[in-house]
């Protein structure tokens, strides 16, 4: 299976998870906190990143679950 990242996207009133580059959303949510953790579970299993995005579509923040060459350096998790 290949590595897609995993975007946590607005979608109307809900959340959407679309892995990257794919047309349809993997689920549709109502809570960003929900898309969060269904894509963390979805980038965990594929070893990839997870791209949440604010209501106006701009990234508010990543993180990696895969071999990633340059981890991150902060303790929020």
């Amino acid at each position: 299976m290949a590595k897609k990242n995993q975007h946590v996207v607005p979608r109307g009133d809900n959340w959407a998870v679309k892995g990257a580059g794919n047309e349809k959303a993997t689920k549709i949510v109502g809570t960003q906190k929900e898309a969060i953790k269904i894509a963390r579970e979805i980038a965990i299993n594929q070893q990839s990143e997870v791209v949440i995005h604010r209501p106006n579509g701009t990234i508010r923040d990543k993180d990696s679950y895969g071999n990633d060459p340059h981890p991150p350096k902060d303790t929020k998790h």
